[in-house]
């Protein structure tokens, strides 16, 4: 039934993009007779969300430099299915570019799963500098190419901190809590090693079970706590900095390859503008929300020491880096740019 369902979204996403002038690469339909090819993007985020605002400062440019040639059409909440369905959608080549969390990349390499591992990076500013150097996201992005698809740029996304209905101050408080958690091997392992009892929920339930009890505290940026409203329910949030995931743009892989050189270097060019613009919305917006959740919302900002959390974490790196080898390559390059660790 659920395999039924999927591949109807995918149906009607390939039917939406026939009837609305877009494809793939080859398709030279402009909807008002300009020829010009589309370009067809696909995002789960709102128009608001700093993703969002990245992919229409790529497409401004795109269109400024090659508008004659390209018109760049792009699809918000989760128009094109969730995630998984979007990037199906990606590889069948009915979609040309596509924003993803990381770890939905997940099955695609076991690369992504770098993401997942605690304490990887100091901070987000150490995480920022690998995703920047060449030869820590060259790694990332090439990996999944034998899939069809290739990384062309990363966005923040944030740090995964603690959000509680009771202080956390120390891994203790952690004791017995029930944590909830998306359903990933390395976050379950992350959480069972600071004694608390992982909870796998979907993103949209933390808010009641949080009210209910049926979990006493989740993890995610400081953003969940306004745009889902968690700080009125759990309005401690300590900055254990455990994990700092990435979301991704991937593109279609023939359809790179479909571009002559001087395309090429525009659409390069127009993915590095996304990740700026969409990395300086993010601070931006993360600082308006830990104000209106504190002002607003009487959220406490707990500051930690962060050793007490990491200390607990280093059998799950190990043991991560012994199941997946793969990482352990991209794992001493981040050693090697951000230097010293906790």
């Amino acid at each position: 039934m659920i395999r039924v369902r999927k591949h109807v979204v995918l149906l009607m996403g390939i039917f939406l993009l026939a009837i609305g002038g877009t494809g793939c690469s080859n398709s030279t339909s402009g909807g008002s007779g300009s020829g010009k090819q589309i370009v067809s993007v696909a995002t789960v985020q709102p128009d608001s969300h700093p993703i969002s605002i990245g992919l229409r400062a790529m497409k401004d440019y795109i269109e400024q430099n090659l508008g004659d040639k390209y018109e760049v059409k792009i699809y918000y909440n989760s128009i094109m299915g969730d995630n998984t369905q979007a990037l199906e959608l990606l590889q069948m080549g009915t979609l040309n570019l596509v924003a993803t969390s990381g770890s939905n990349l997940e099955s695609f390499d076991n690369m992504y799963k770098i993401f997942g591992m605690p304490y990887l990076f100091n901070d987000e500013a150490s995480f920022r500098k690998c995703m920047n150097t060449e030869s820590f996201a060259n790694e990332i992005y090439k990996c999944t190419r034998n899939k069809g698809i290739e990384g062309v740029t990363w966005f923040a996304n944030g740090v995964n901190n603690i959000y509680s209905v009771t202080p956390i101050y120390t891994p203790d408080d952690l004791k017995g809590k029930k944590f909830r958690v998306q359903p990933s091997e390395a976050n379950v392992m992350t959480v069972t090693a600071l004694g608390a009892a992982a909870t796998t929920l979907a993103y949209s339930e933390v808010y009641t079970a949080l009210q209910n009890h049926v979990i006493d505290c989740a993890s995610n940026p400081e953003m969940a706590l306004v745009s889902m409203k968690h700080g009125e329910v759990a309005p401690y949030y300590s900055y254990t900095e455990h994990q700092i995931f990435t979301d991704m743009l991937m593109a279609n892989s023939d359809f790179l390859n479909s571009l002559s050189e001087e395309e090429q270097a525009v659409f390069h060019e127009a993915f590095q503008i996304a990740n700026t613009i969409e990395c300086e919305e993010w601070d931006k917006q993360i600082e308006e929300y830990k104000k209106i959740a504190q002002e607003n919302m009487g959220v406490t900002f707990i500051k930690v020491d962060k050793t007490l959390f990491s200390e607990l974490e280093k059998p799950v790196k190990e043991e991560l880096l012994e199941k997946y080898p793969e990482i352990q390559p991209l794992y001493d390059t981040v050693q090697k740019i951000q230097g010293d660790r906790l």
